[in-house]
């Protein structure tokens, strides 16, 4: 294995030109596109097969996040004390084993519920290995300079993983049932799994001597992501948006199937508006953070594209469906814009000694305000309706942009403007 390196010229080139990136890239675009054709098949199989109600399919989307409330902050902790290379392959193989068991033990008549809760809680664990080691090995694999590049690529690749994996996952439903669906998922994982053992990049030796008890490093690492002033905004908006978030999918779910009984295939197609957003704010990320500025193009953009959300509250049979998903597409721009320069914001400010306690912060903040909307989105959906608890979460969006714009983000522009006041790249440990 060699160490990366970033050529001059490759900075004037496509970042798929980078082998090793590549290798990484190839290894998302079927992972991520089973990801998401087991996000439809899951919640309708539950639905259908097991007769699962609002609350049921809260709590198992909630499962599926949970995790990084119970591990998330320990597991950064470790990710920073290993290479990431071998994290991400037994996560991925993990990951495999355990979707495969759902349509086992479908073809044997013992699925049940309480394995549905297991499966999503065990490969929720494996997620947050594998999405903290993933997010700290990516700057070692193409260098600094180019990570807006890099992170540009994968989101945009995550999203388009959404138009196409949600909504043909729709169709795979409707044509193989449920069940059957789910193995395309677990497949997904081997393909993953294949393809990052591919990688020859060797991050550097963790350090041993700066190592301490467990809890105190995984208390550094909280610390260090609520008190950092860049840090600090970029986590509190991204977890309010991903709470209002669940709640509106949670409830899509529930009113596509059982109120409005649609074909899983047309809810597959509202499912993936989401993505041709996001995939558009993605593509336009790079552009957006020279010509605006970072931190001012997450606020400039969610002022513009998120209060779309509202029309979701509309929707019902005939034209206003359409209505609805038209918001949703024009809303989740920003979600787009914002995985990307967010995320690039956070790996350039941050040492390379810390990104595993950092990344951790941030998926447990994250994540942990996920299965939070999950439940919210179930509980609200269950005693004051479905569109109740739509309304609430396209309102919280439409919102959201104000907790960039009223903090340093306002009018950050470039990495450099960081440097001195507190919120340039440093290491708590020294």
């Amino acid at each position: 294995m060699t160490t990366a390196t970033t050529p001059a010229g490759w900075i004037r080139r496509s970042i798929l030109a980078h082998q090793q990136f590549r290798a990484l890239y190839i290894a998302n675009i079927v992972s991520k596109f089973g990801t998401h054709v087991g996000y439809v098949a899951l919640p309708v199989l539950a639905q259908v097969v097991l007769h699962a109600g609002p609350v049921e399919v809260g709590v198992l989307a909630a499962l599926s996040t949970v995790s990084f409330l119970l591990i998330g902050l320990p597991a950064g902790v470790w990710v920073d004390r290993t290479r990431k290379r071998g994290v991400l392959i037994a996560a991925d193989l993990t990951r495999a084993a355990l979707i495969a068991s759902i349509p086992a033990a479908w073809a044997l008549g013992a699925l049940t519920l309480v394995q549905l809760y297991a499966v999503a809680l065990l490969a929720g664990m494996a997620t947050v290995f594998f999405d903290i080691a993933h997010l700290s090995y990516l700057p070692h694999i193409v260098g600094r300079d180019r990570l807006t590049s890099a992170n540009a690529s994968l989101s945009g690749l995550d999203e388009a993983a959404k138009v196409s994996g949600r909504g043909l996952g729709g169709f795979v439903v409707q044509l193989l049932g449920p069940p059957l669906a789910v193995l395309v998922d677990a497949g997904s994982f081997l393909w993953s799994a294949l393809f990052v053992r591919r990688i020859r990049v060797r991050e550097p030796a963790p350090e041993a001597a700066a190592r301490g008890p467990l809890w105190r490093d995984v208390g550094m690492g909280l610390r260090y992501v609520l008190t950092n002033p860049v840090l600090r905004p970029l986590v509190i908006k991204g977890a309010v948006a991903n709470f209002a978030e669940q709640i509106c999918l949670v409830s899509f779910l529930v009113l596509f199937v059982a109120e409005l009984r649609l074909p899983t295939g047309t809810l597959g197609v509202l499912l993936s508006a989401s993505g041709v957003g996001a995939f558009c704010g993605a593509l336009a990320a790079p552009t957006i953070g020279r010509r605006l500025g970072l931190g001012r193009g997450i606020w400039l953009v969610g002022m513009c594209t998120a209060p779309f959300a509202l029309l979701t509250g509309l929707m019902e049979r005939g034209p206003l469906l359409w209505v609805g998903a038209a918001g949703w597409v024009i809303a989740t721009v920003t979600f787009g814009v914002e995985n990307v320069l967010a995320v690039s914001l956070r790996q350039s400010v941050t040492s390379d000694g810390m990104l595993g306690r950092m990344n951790a912060g941030f998926r447990f903040l994250f994540m942990g305000s996920l299965s939070a909307g999950s439940i919210a989105g179930g509980l609200i959906g269950a005693y004051a309706g479905v569109r109740t608890a739509i309304w609430i979460g396209s309102s919280v969006l439409a919102v959201g942009w104000l907790i960039a714009f009223f903090s340093p983000l306002r009018r950050l522009r470039h990495i450099d403007e960081l440097t001195g006041s507190g919120g340039g790249r440093v290491d708590p440990t020294r």
